[in-house]
C-alpha cells in the first residue's frame, strides 16, 4: 500500500522550477558534497599520524569515521523534518557554515576529545545536507537535464575519494594533518560563498513528516533497499577505513605511494559512478551485485595478493570502480520505491547508508585492534559476499523497487 503523501505546499510548477542558469547552482551542491565527502573520509589518509599526535590505537582512531556515521543517521530524519518548512537554500547555507567550523575545530583540537567533538558536528552536516541536497537536481535545471545534474551532484561523492582524500594526505604528509583540515575549512567558506551567490530560493515543496518515514519503512521495497544497503556499506567501510594501515603494514608501502594509490582507487570511483550512472537505469539490481561482487574479490584477495604493491594497486583499482557505483544504485533503489516522496526516500537512503557506514567502521576498528588489518578485509569480503547473493536472489524472496 503506498504510503500517504502530504499536499504540497505549492502547487504552482513554475514556483519549484528556478529561474534559467540553474547549472551554477547544480555545481555549488556539488562542491558543498565534495567539501562534505572529504571532510568525512579525511581521517582514513590521516589515520596513523592522527593516532600518533594524541597516543591512540588504529581502532580507536576509528572512531573519527564512527561517529559521524552514528549521528549522520540521527540528524537525516531529525533535521529534514524539524526544518521541514524552511526554505532549502538556507538550510544548505547554514549547514555549510557548520561544516567550516568543525574543520577548523580539528585542526585546532588540542586533545583528542575536541577532534571528536568535530566529527559529531561533521555527522549533524552530513545527515542533513544530503538528505536535501540529493534530490535537488529537478529543482535547479530544466526537466530534461534533471538525470544529468543527479549525476553531477553523486560524482562529488568518488571526486571526494580521488581529488580531496589524497590531496589532504599528501598535505598533511608535507606540513601536517593540522593543516589538512585547516584547508577543507577554507575550501567550505568558499562552498558557503558558491551556495549564496548561485542557489536561488528554495521553498519546500512537501513537508516530510516522521509519519511518511514510518510508512515508507512499512513497504516491503523500502525494507529491501535498507536490507543490501546495509550488507554492502558494512562490507565497504569495515575495510577501507583500515586500507591505510593494511598498505603501510601488509602491502609495506610508504605515505607517498599511498596517497598515489588512494588516488587511483578516488580515479576508478569516479569511473565505477559514471557506469553506474548507465548501466543502472538498464539494469539496476544487476548492476548493484556486479559491484558487491568486485567487492568481494578486491577485500578477500587483498591479504592473498596485496602483499605485492603491484597487486594491491590493481585490487583496490577493482575496488574503487565497485564502490563507485554503490551510491548511486543504491539512492536508486530508494528513489524508485518511494517515487512520489524524493526528499523522504533520501532521508531513508541517507540515514541508512551512514548508521551502517558507523557500525561497518566500528565494527571493522574491532576486529583489527583484537587481529589485524588482514583479517578485516577477509571479514569484509565475506560480507560483501552476501549481499552480492541476496541481491541476485529471485525477486519474489527479496522485494525490491520496480525494475530492480
Amino acid at each position: 500500500m503506498p504510503a500517504p503523501t502530504t499536499p504540497p505546499l505549492s502547487t504552482d510548477a513554475s514556483s519549484v522550477r528556478t529561474r534559467p542558469g540553474g547549472w551554477p547552482a547544480v555545481i555549488a551542491v556539488t562542491a558543498g558534497i565534495f567539501a562534505i565527502v572529504t571532510t568525512e573520509i579525511l581521517p582514513i589518509g590521516l589515520l596513523t599520524p592522527i593516532g600518533d599526535t594524541f597516543g591512540i590505537s588504529d581502532g580507536t582512531a576509528g572512531l573519527m569515521m564512527t561517529l559521524p556515521g552514528i549521528l549522520a543517521a540521527v540528524a537525516a530524519p531529525t533535521v529534514t523534518v524539524t526544518t521541514g518548512r524552511v526554505d532549502r537554500r538556507r538550510m544548505l547555507c547554514a549547514l555549510i557554515l557548520l561544516l567550516a567550523l568543525a574543520n577548523f575545530l580539528a585542526a585546532a583540537a588540542p586533545g583528542y576529545w575536541l577532534m571528536l567533538v568535530s566529527r559529531v558536528l561533521v555527522g549533524l552536516v552530513i545527515g542533513a545536507f544530503w538528505s536535501i541536497g540529493s534530490g535537488l537536481a529537478a529543482r535547479l535545471v530544466p526537466a530534461a537535464q534533471a538525470g544529468r545534474a543527479t549525476a553531477v551532484i553523486f560524482s562529488a561523492v568518488p571526486l571526494g575519494s580521488v581529488l580531496g582524500v589524497p590531496a589532504g594526505t599528501l598535505l598533511g604528509q608535507l606540513v601536517g594533518w593540522r593543516a589538512a583540515f585547516a584547508v577543507t575549512g577554507v575550501l567550505t567558506l568558499a562552498v558557503f560563498a558558491a551556495l549564496v551567490v548561485s542557489v536561488p530560493s528554495l521553498p519546500p515543496q512537501h513537508v516530510t513528516r516522521l509519519s511518511v518515514l514510518r510508512d515508507l519503512l512499512g513497504t516491503a521495497r523500502v525494507r529491501g533497499a535498507l536490507a543490501v544497503t546495509f550488507l554492502i556499506v558494512t562490507a565497504h567501510f569495515g575495510t577501507y577505513t583500515y586500507v591505510t594501515p593494511f598498505l603501510a603494514d601488509v602491502t609495506h608501502t610508504g605515505p607517498r605511494t599511498i596517497t598515489l594509490f588512494l588516488l587511483a582507487y578516488g580515479a576508478a570511483g569516479i569511473l565505477g559512478n559514471f557506469l553506474a550512472g548507465t548501466w543502472a537505469g538498464r539494469a539496476p539490481r544487476g548492476t548493484f551485485a556486479t559491484a558487491a561482487a568486485l567487492i568481494a574479490a578486491a577485500t578477500l584477495l587483498l591479504p592473498v595478493l596485496g602483499t605485492a604493491k603491484s597487486g594491491a594497486l590493481v585490487l583496490l583499482l577493482l575496488w574503487g570502480t565497485a564502490y563507485g557505483a554503490v551510491p548511486v544504485c543504491s539512492q536508486m533503489w530508494f528513489v524508485t520505491a518511494a517515487p512520489h516522496r524524493p526528499e523522504a526516500a533520501s532521508v531513508l537512503f541517507t540515514s541508512s547508508f551512514q548508521a551502517t557506514f558507523s557500525l561497518g567502521a566500528l565494527a571493522g576498528g574491532a576486529v583489527v585492534d583484537a587481529s589485524s588489518t588482514a583479517v578485516v578485509m577477509t571479514l569484509g569480503g565475506v560480507v560483501a559476499t552476501l549481499a552480492a547473493v541476496v541481491m541476485l536472489r529471485p525477486r519474489r524472496q527479496v522485494p525490491g523497487p520496480s525494475r530492480v
